[in-house]
């Protein structure tokens, strides 16, 4: 089922689905009603010969430059020419694909002064499979993603490259392809395609998505690393966190118990310590504090999401074209720092529940490093300094962006958010993260598989069952030592697929 973009419904989840899983959109009537209203009243002032900046000004520190009739219509391909000044590789196509959905929401509100043939475009271009080619750096995350929005704007001309089919093809020759007449650019259209932080909250929102799922699998870790260690569930107790009253932390460990549950530990059928070292006790806390910080990261990047992110705004029902700065990327740039310093600290976390499943002196009876023949195998020793290598990346790239403003356009262009800079490393960060949680999670099915020789009764929880049934199917047990780079890779892969959480919310329900 398509998804219907009216303006203000558009959700992180729509995002996703139509970004990375191919579906389709179409425009509401009534939003297509609002996009002709709004291209009446354009037309009607460029034809009363009113100034408005970036239709018949320049831009930046050329807004009071007027231009000539002749003028209006070259600038905009020229505006266009101008902004495609990005470098680098090509962005992944659900980025792309994600920024032109939120710029069809954008215009869907009908305060941008386009007209309608140029949103059409966008949505066949969606719905046919056609991504432009978009460099990965070149926006400052102000005056909108100018750079990476001008290579999309550039097919609205024939221009530029685009992907079709595994292949990428010229811009003409893309849209000829894929049966997409080339709309061209008239008033008000280019800078109406180009002038709003979509790409950076396109990537925020998948990052979102994506980071909610691996928070997931984060407990699902440290369930298993608990249940190996032996720990006191006392600390997962719901009262605890009642009375406490934070969100994220009620719902983190309610989903410990539920991966937890049924298994010895929980249930009480161990002796256990009386109180365990703080990165086994205070999980609810942290990873409930990175899901408060999602939750307000995913408010203000939906907020983004279904408002109009312009210059100028136009207001038909009252005649009226404002010139401010919605395109500013910073209220998106800002939760989405905290966001990247959140993975990032809920990996150190993992890394310390691994680093104690390797020490004999802190793993209550496992042996060193989680080899059977200490001295003659080195077992997961080398694993931790994966790991460690890994978030020393992350803490490096966990410097906020939105500080980093250097002015640009001869200071007319004096603050900017960087939020495109928060984007890119908030993937790096993720992409470290999927390593990390992945050798807890081989480390902690070696330990459990070694709690089971040492117990043979011992009862794991329904969840931590699940996903170690599902990492068996991927790795081996280490019996003796062997090159662990393919099983690093193999559980950074299986991270990414999240194969481990669809096995444990099938087993024992949803996370959330």
């Amino acid at each position: 089922m398509a998804i219907v973009l009216t303006g203000k419904s558009l959700t992180i989840e729509d995002l996703v689905k139509v970004a990375r899983h191919g579906e389709k959109v179409e425009l509401h009537p009534d939003a297509v009603q609002r996009i002709n209203k709004c291209r009446a009243m354009v037309e009607k002032k460029l034809e009363a010969g009113e100034i408005m900046y970036g239709i018949n000004t320049g831009i930046g520190e050329f807004s009071e430059m007027v231009l000539n009739e002749e003028q209006i219509k070259d600038f905009q391909k020229y505006l266009i020419y101008n902004h495609a000044a990005g470098i680098g590789d090509a962005m992944p196509l659900e980025w792309v694909r994600g920024a032109m959905v939120g710029r069809i929401n954008v215009h869907a509100n009908g305060n941008s002064g386009c007209r309608l043939d140029i949103t059409n475009t966008l949505i066949a271009m969606l719905n046919k499979n056609v991504t432009p080619y978009v460099c990965k750096k070149g926006s400052v995350g102000a005056s909108g993603d100018l750079a990476p929005m001008s290579q999309i704007a550039l097919l609205m001309m024939g221009e530029g490259h685009a992907f079709y089919e595994g292949e990428m093809y010229e811009g003409k020759v893309a849209f000829e392809k894929a049966g997409i007449p080339v709309p061209g650019l008239l008033a008000r259209d280019g800078l109406a395609t180009i002038n709003g932080s979509n790409v950076l909250t396109a990537m925020s929102a998948i990052m979102i998505y994506d980071t909610n799922r691996w928070f997931k699998q984060a407990e699902i870790a440290a369930t298993m690393s608990l249940e190996a260690l032996k720990a006191n569930f006392g600390p997962y107790n719901p009262k605890i966190h009642e009375v406490r009253g934070f969100a994220g932390a009620q719902r983190s460990a309610a989903a410990i118990r539920k991966v937890a549950q049924n298994g010895d530990l929980i249930e009480k059928r161990m002796k256990v310590k009386v109180q365990d070292a703080y990165s086994m006790r205070s999980t609810p806390q942290v990873i409930g504090a990175a899901h408060d910080a999602l939750a307000y990261a995913r408010s203000q990047v939906e907020i983004e999401l279904n408002g109009v992110g312009d210059n100028p705004i136009f207001f038909p029902d009252d005649n009226l074209q404002l010139s401010g700065a919605n395109f500013q990327g910073t209220p998106v740039a800002v939760p989405m720092d905290m966001i990247g310093a959140c993975v990032t600290m809920v990996s150190v976390l993992s890394e310390r529940r691994m680093n104690r499943l390797n020490n004999p002196a802190l793993s209550v009876g496992l042996p060193p490093f989680l080899t059977i023949n200490p001295g003659l195998f080195s077992g997961l020793m080398l694993s931790q300094y994966t790991a460690d290598m890994q978030i020393v990346e992350q803490r490096i790239l966990s410097a906020p962006a939105s500080i980093q403003s250097i002015p640009a356009a001869a200071d007319q262009e004096d603050f900017v958010s960087m939020g495109m800079n928060t984007a890119l490393k908030n993937f790096q960060i993720m992409d470290n993260a999927y390593g990390v949680l992945g050798i807890e999670f081989m480390a902690a099915a070696q330990a459990l598989d070694i709690r089971r020789r040492q117990e043979t009764e011992y009862k794991w929880g329904d969840g931590t069952q699940a996903a170690h049934d599902v990492i068996r199917k991927h790795i081996d047990f280490l019996e003796i030592d062997r090159p662990l780079y393919p099983d690093h890779n193999e559980m950074k892969e299986l991270m990414q697929s999240c194969e481990i959480l669809e096995a444990v919310e099938k087993a024992v329900g949803s996370l959330e």
